[in-house]
């Protein structure tokens, strides 16, 4: 009996899919002949014999000059592509009067990452390769031995936002020299994060080319739709592309899991499913005892904690002395938390690793048996990239995917081609969004004072008319040579890369003083409120205050056997229509919107069972938010037709905003959390009934753009899901929302079907 049958006994109902992924043979190519024996020697050294095609195709380019991005599978060798062109041009620059004729920057999305490549750099003993990290975690003084002596430096797009360009005289030596960018896991750069570093990549390449460089951009990605396309945004050049992955592949089970139904009901009787948090300590603790080393992905820093617990506690009743080796992982640990994790899971002493996607990212572990991901992860490539952690080297692996008790997620596993069956999404950015646009303007007027001619060929035509608007904001000083930043502040410090929205919050133990992590203010509000249940490393505490001014949130260490959720209230004004197109009496639109949103209550459930347990409300500033949106209307014709009575109404828009606010995501790189709805009987902008879906983060993110160019196929899908729910009249599967600040009241699952139907039958 294999496995995943015996994780299945007793529970075969849970079992909803399951399918086998044949092993492939590699395919190889010889190594390039201007590569160096002593380069080539220390891979062999390693087990490398010769490179797959992919490698091979991917450095040969790069070595002639051309921007390259490939885009293959996880574990197919990606940093080896990479590698060979950029160790050649160090190597080749030795004979510079200071051995540093030549440099590499190597960009990751995560500090796990980049630790991780310069180990394996530094495994491969050459003595006159002098590569260094430089981020958050870097001492001073190493940063300084990075600055003057490195020549493949490794750090990411915050640290060349913030600290780097600002100060691009003190790296002159090396920006002069820079051979290579390396983009690692590009993929990564989506949404308003990857607009951001689009814009960055531009300043970095405009001012190496002030120092006379013209270095080559190296994009390694995870499998994805269109990866030139993409690529080429993100670096503003023309990028060529490598698909046809060489890589072997041992044979991958992947199973597609749904929690049972319980006992218990949740908010206006509906039915509830096991939550996927406990579903996967069960599987996870499984899994230990078959022997298998296993990763757990889930979708929150709290769930890490919880599965982990969960897991630990069921080892206890099996064999206490395997309970040390499953631990958790997430953003917010302190770094040698991180670096001591990272080890003892490479070294097999961690059996099970509960985490976020700080460890979906391209980190070398090798040896893995099983990779568990609980809750859709947001996209198709995501999700290919967390089951490719498992099975490297061509060893067989487990996959299994835990349905949560959502819509998307409850779509998925009973519709398993629309998640294993269909190709990988493209992914969805914008660098022309002007609230994203602005600021790197101003940072690159500070950087070197921006000629139109500059404008236009780094940032586009649409960048001048931006530039005027920024004299007029007291921003820049336009001059006849130029626009230039003539302000005290530093101009880097208007651009939130992240759109966290500000300086983390930083979670503080009180009695102690003790900083436990931290965390994005936008997550605080719906995470760090009074009240709400904090973990870390397994010990769960109690926000006892929140301060947004001091971006600090207090916490007192409790034993509690509950999550909390917020439920969000959110008010809607169409700002401006850019585009529309009518169905029928029915209209599709996309523009820019304004919304206010306020997180105004939080609700506790049992943590094994979902079982709510209570409401507490809250009493959070209201935030205010200039965004992008989808939208559609019914005509008053049309909902008499629909046979939906008036005193329906305003369930049906609002059941049916939920479930394709659920679906989106399916669709659009992005996650439930980045986009959020409004729903009206009758707005006064459209005069009718109204279905907003908006975009998040400040001038929009392109999700909302995306859902309105394929609108039939989302809301076709939207439709499918709340018909094929078996519940009566709506739970968590297809219409209810975890952060409905209305308590799900009023909602109506007919009256949801009914409208989209009128939509949809145009």
């Amino acid at each position: 009996m294999d496995v995943l049958s015996r994780l299945a006994v007793g529970r075969t109902d849970r079992l909803v899919h399951s399918e086998s992924i044949p092993a492939r043979a590699a395919r190889l190519a010889e190594w390039p002949q201007w590569l160096a024996p002593e380069i080539r020697e220390a891979f062999s050294e390693r087990g490398i014999d010769r490179p797959w095609i992919h490698q091979a195709e991917a450095a040969d380019l790069a070595h002639r000059g051309l921007h390259v991005v490939l885009s293959t599978g996880t574990a197919s060798g990606k940093s080896l592509a990479f590698g060979m062109p950029v160790l050649q041009a160090i190597i080749d620059g030795l004979s510079a009067p200071n051995g540093r004729g030549a440099t590499a920057l190597y960009l990751s999305p995560t500090k796990a990452l980049a630790n991780d490549q310069l180990r394996s750099l530094t495994g491969l003993g050459f003595s006159w390769l002098r590569a260094a990290t430089y981020d958050g975690d870097t001492p001073m003084e190493a940063r300084s031995w990075a600055r003057n002596h490195a020549n493949y430096v490794l750090t990411n797009p915050d640290l060349i936002h913030h600290s780097m360009l600002g100060s691009h005289q003190s790296w002159a030596p090396f920006l002069r020299r820079l051979r290579y960018i390396v983009i690692d896991e590009c993929h990564a750069y989506r949404g308003v994060f990857g607009a951001h570093v689009a814009e960055v990549i531009r300043r970095l390449r405009r001012i190496c080319e002030s120092y006379g460089a013209s270095p080559v951009v190296i994009c390694a990605s995870a499998t994805v739709a269109q990866p030139g396309d993409a690529a080429t945004r993100l670096v503003g050049s023309r990028v060529a592309e490598v698909t046809d992955d060489g890589s072997p592949a041992g044979e991958r089970v992947i199973a597609l899991w749904e929690p049972e139904l319980t006992a218990f009901t949740g908010e206006n009787g509906a039915p509830i499913r096991r939550t996927a948090t406990a579903e996967c300590a069960d599987l996870l603790a499984d899994l230990v005892v078959e022997g298998a080393q296993s990763l757990a992905f889930v979708r929150s820093r709290k769930a890490a904690e919880s599965v982990a617990v969960m897991a630990r506690d069921l080892l206890l009743d099996v064999d206490p002395s395997l309970m040390e080796s499953v631990a958790s992982y997430r953003g917010g640990y302190l770094p040698e938390e991180r670096r001591e994790l990272e080890s003892r899971l490479r070294s097999g002493s961690l059996r099970a690793l509960a985490t976020t996607n700080a460890l979906e990212l391209g980190i070398d572990i090798s040896g893995l048996d099983a990779v568990i991901t609980a809750g859709w992860p947001g996209t198709r490539a995501s999700l290919w990239q967390q089951f490719g952690r498992a099975g490297r080297s061509g060893a067989p692996a487990l996959s299994i995917f835990i349905a949560r008790d959502e819509p998307l997620d409850t779509y998925l596993v009973h519709h398993p081609a629309a998640m294993l069956g269909r190709p990988v999404e493209a992914n969805v950015f914008n660098p022309e969004n002007p609230y994203v646009l602005a600021p790197h303007l101003c940072a690159a007027a500070s950087e070197l004072p921006l000629t139109a001619e500059d404008a236009v060929r780094w940032f586009g035509p649409g960048s001048l008319a931006l530039l005027d608007s920024l004299v007029a904001d007291g921003y820049l000083r336009k001059r006849p040579t130029g626009w230039y930043w003539t302000r005290r502040d530093r101009a880097s410090d208007l651009a939130d890369l992240r759109g966290t929205g500000g300086p983390p919050v930083r979670i503080v133990e009180e009695g102690t003083g003790r900083i436990l992590g931290t965390m994005d203010v936008a997550a605080a509000h719906a995470n760090a409120h009074p009240g709400a249940v904090y973990t870390h490393q397994g010990v769960t505490h109690l926000v006892t205050s929140l301060n947004l001014a001091d971006s600090v949130a207090t916490v007192v260490e409790q034993d509690v056997d509950y999550s909390t959720s917020a439920r969000e209230v959110s008010d809607i004004r169409i700002l401006e229509e850019l585009e529309r197109v009518s169905l029928g009496e029915a209209t599709m639109s996309f523009g820019r919107v304004h919304v206010s949103s306020q997180v105004v209550a939080f609700m506790r459930r049992r943590a094994m069972t979902g079982e709510v347990l209570g409401e507490e409300a809250l009493d959070m500033p209201v935030r205010e938010l200039e965004t992008t949106a989808v939208w559609w209307t019914l005509s008053d014709a049309q909902i008499t037709g629909s046979g939906v009575d008036v005193t329906e109404v305003p369930g049906s828009a609002h059941a049916a905003e939920h479930a394709s606010i659920g679906m989106l995501p399916l669709f659009a790189t992005c996650d439930r959390w980045d986009i959020g709805g409004v729903s009206t009987a009758h707005h006064l902008d459209t005069g009718r009934m109204t279905v907003f879906v908006y975009d998040g983060l400040a001038g929009g993110a392109g999700f909302a753009e995306y859902g309105y160019h394929h609108a039939r196929e989302w809301l076709t899908a939207t439709r499918d899901l709340i018909s094929e729910c078996s519940c009566e009249s709506g739970c968590p599967a297809c219409i209810q929302s975890p952060k409905c600040g209305n308590a799900n009241n009023p909602l109506d699952k007919p009256g949801a079907i009914a409208f989209l139907d009128q939509l949809l039958n145009q």
